[in-house]
């Protein structure tokens, strides 16, 4: 209850995302309607599947792997920021993570894809530049890792499995989702960028 007063967007964000895409996991129907299909949108049909493919994933590793993420790093950047500022960028990078999906595979009708992949990556990044040095821990690296060293080796894997990939899952999307995320927070909270650096220097001076 705590968190839905406190983190209302980032526990309803969490909440219907693992319910959605468990529902998906036994209702296959459910992908047909929420995926994204580039060929449909640039024509500018289901347009709405640029929001639903963020709430539901390929299988329970992909939905476990972003809520670990999201989780680590959404409350936290949520309470420092705002609801507000936070359901935008949230959003927002949903869909303009997405946007170089659609014009690479516009003319591809057999492409799909889904994941919250964009936006998880826009809250990450976006947390970064808030609390650099905050850590987490990726099993089975038994050290805590600082969010940005975590974060440049997030992408890093991102563009790894983008070249392997045959699941739908939009690897693509972590790296303009993290763009659009840095962007986003730089515009919305004055004076992100020096409270970023001065924890920087702070640091290593």
């Amino acid at each position: 209850m705590e968190y839905l007063i406190n983190t209302p967007v980032a526990s309803i964000i969490f909440i219907l995302t693992i319910a959605t895409s468990i529902y998906a996991f036994n209702d296959h129907a459910l992908y047909g309607k929420f995926m994204l299909h580039p060929y449909s949108v640039s024509r500018r049909d289901k347009l709405y599947t640029l929001i639903t493919s963020g709430f539901i994933h390929a299988d329970w590793m992909h939905l476990i792997f972003n809520m670990i993420t999201f989780f680590s790093f959404g409350f936290a950047l949520e309470r420092y920021i705002g609801s507000l500022n936070f359901g935008i960028i949230y959003f927002v990078s949903l869909i303009a993570s997405d946007i170089p999906s659609v014009i690479k595979h516009k003319d591809d009708m057999w492409y799909n894809s889904l994941g919250a992949s964009g936006a998880i990556s826009a809250v990450l990044f976006s947390c970064i530049l808030f609390f650099p040095f905050s850590t987490m821990y990726i099993m089975p690296i038994p050290i805590p890792i600082w969010a940005i060293v975590f974060g440049p080796l997030y992408l890093v894997y991102c563009v790894y499995a983008a070249k392997q990939a045959g699941d739908n899952i939009n690897h693509d999307a972590h790296f303009f989702g993290a763009l659009s995320g840095l962007i986003l927070t730089v515009l919305l909270v004055p004076g992100t960028i020096p409270g970023f650096l001065n924890q920087i220097l702070a640091k290593v001076s």
